[in-house]
């Protein structure tokens, strides 16, 4: 089946009227619904592949990298370089990421990096990047163009002056890249624009290019461009771990967790106190629960994570900590069932309060999740 139709079905039962998709109109869409609609297909993929080609230009000096990605937003990516002529990253060189751990393998120097994160939020860079381009620049439409095979509308979008910058957050490669400007005494001589093609039939980003000028003249472009493109197919188990060649030297960095389990019962048998069972909205799931010990004089910290399996990046998590590291009177002093809590928001937003020696703290990214509700059903007893 076409995969716009799908897309059209399930998002009718979701998003209802909000969202578009092309009819035999010789009407073009318009650039905000394209981005519109972009961002409902990131927000509900499953998994993405594909060849990915990035080239930076500088100059007189060219740089190109060819690599297979593979993406199960808004955690795990596995990039594999298969061509390069950047020093920096060189063709053989793998990076893999998943909730609680990243490999970075260097062939020429034939080292592994291994970092632990087992509590770090994940949010989706390129929804976010989307939703800015949608609500904050500048939009034209630029008719038509085949990228790859296939049809792609062209967006064209600049931001507000004040915004222009040296950070690119890019839409097709779910990464960030800095670009070093040379100082210039003319803010205004100084311009950003941001091309991205959407595909016709994903309605996904496919190829972008960003140009940044100065007095005029191109200082610095890049462009990246998905090559076989699909999204949803599925993916092979293992896609999002990684062996370590068997001559490969391995560091690791972080704090690695006492556990990552998958259930409350085997995260009590390592965790020194009893676990909530707290009460969240029926759309989340329990994804994992991590035990870490920080410092012996910050004690263990249990973290339980719960996201929804059908909105990519909606997520929150329930933390017990035996030392609550927050400064309280920045905080914002609340009540429910007669007990003393803080609230913080902002791009995170957590509601924390103690009880029997220990501290919790409910957090999640979203505006439409009742942190308050989720407290209460945790209490104190």
């Amino acid at each position: 089946m076409n995969r716009r139709r799908i897309l059209a079905t399930g998002a009718a039962v979701a998003f209802a009227g909000c969202v578009s998709y092309p009819s035999d109109s010789d009407e073009p869409p318009s650039s905000r619904a394209l981005l519109r609609d972009a961002i409902e297909t990131r927000r509900h993929m499953t998994d993405l592949t594909a060849r990915r080609v990035m080239t930076v230009e500088t100059g007189d000096e060219t740089v190109e990298r060819t690599e297979r990605v593979a993406l199960r937003p808004p955690a795990k990516q596995r990039r594999e370089v298969v061509e390069s002529t950047d020093p920096d990253v060189p063709a053989g060189s793998v990076t893999v990421t998943n909730r609680t751990t990243t490999w970075e393998y260097n062939p020429a120097t034939e080292t592994v990096e291994k970092q632990y994160h087992p509590n770090k939020t994940d949010t989706d860079r390129t929804r976010l990047v989307l939703e800015t381009l949608r609500d904050d620049h500048r939009l034209s439409y630029r008719g038509t163009e085949t990228v790859d095979g296939r049809e792609t509308h062209v967006v064209e979008t600049q931001p507000p002056a004040e915004d222009t910058g040296p950070a690119i957050g890019l839409v097709v490669g779910d990464t960030e890249f800095l670009v070093k400007l040379r100082a210039t005494s003319d803010p205004e001589a100084l311009s950003a624009t941001r091309t991205v093609w959407i595909d016709d039939e994903y309605r996904y980003p496919i190829k972008e290019r960003n140009t940044t000028r100065i007095d005029g003249e191109v200082y610095h472009e890049l462009t990246v461009t998905y090559e076989d493109l699909a999204l949803d197919t599925g993916l092979e188990p293992g896609t999002f771990t990684y062996d370590p060649p068997a001559d490969a030297t391995v560091t690791t960095e972080g704090v690695g967790p006492d556990g990552v389990f998958e259930s409350r019962s085997a995260a009590e048998e390592f965790a020194p106190y009893d676990l909530p069972e707290p009460t969240v909205p029926d759309s989340y799931v329990l994804d994992r629960i991590t035990v870490v010990e920080t410092a012996e004089r910050f004690g263990t910290t249990t973290t339980l994570w719960y996201t929804d399996p059908n909105v990519v990046a909606r997520e929150l998590y329930v933390a017990v900590k035996e030392v609550q590291r927050i400064d309280t009177a920045a905080l914002e002093p609340i009540e429910f069932d007669g007990h003393t809590a803080y609230r913080r928001d902002g791009g995170k937003r957590s509601i924390f309060w103690q009880c029997d020696g220990l501290n919790y703290e409910v957090t999640c990214l979203t505006d439409d999740t009742p942190l308050l509700e989720i407290a209460a059903s945790i209490g104190c007893s």
